[in-house]
């Protein structure tokens, strides 16, 4: 009798194998083809700007992403995933940063940059109008 049961419980987990690879591969194939839409619409706008234009010299030698993978693993030992993104994250604080007065006579100091906590947008990098393929290409690379 413990035969059958096993049988059908092994079968019942065979074909919830088969039903995951299924959705692993439908998974990796989308993931693919938005990544080689992002390749190709990257050399479109290479080739609308110039091949000098769209390349390494022109990114940040800071860069922080725009999007984030975190993974975290449940008690029964089941993996989650969630894409948490940057202009989702608690916003910077409005208000005066010094409540003393400033001293207006005396040596000039220039002020620090402070590293903003958005990140801004690569595509101002390449410049104020860029391409819509530019666009496009960095919409694909976010998506997958």
């Amino acid at each position: 009798m413990a035969a059958p049961d096993l049988r059908a419980e092994l079968d019942s987990l065979f074909l919830q194998l088969l039903g995951d690879l299924e959705e692993l591969e439908a998974k990796r194939a989308a993931l693919n083809a938005r990544v080689e839409e992002g390749w190709l619409s990257l050399a479109k706008a290479r080739y609308a700007m110039g091949a000098k234009s769209v390349g390494p010299l022109q990114y940040a030698s800071h860069m922080e992403p725009q999007v984030c993978v975190r993974a975290s693993e449940a008690q029964d030992g089941i993996q989650t995933f969630r894409v948490v993104r940057a202009d989702a994250q608690t916003p910077e604080e409005v208000g005066p940063r010094e409540a003393a007065l400033r001293r207006r006579k005396g040596p000039m100091k220039t002020p620090e940059p402070e590293s903003s906590a958005v990140p801004q947008d690569p595509l101002h990098w390449f410049g104020i109008l860029v391409p819509h393929s530019l666009r496009q290409a960095q919409a694909s690379f976010r998506d997958a």
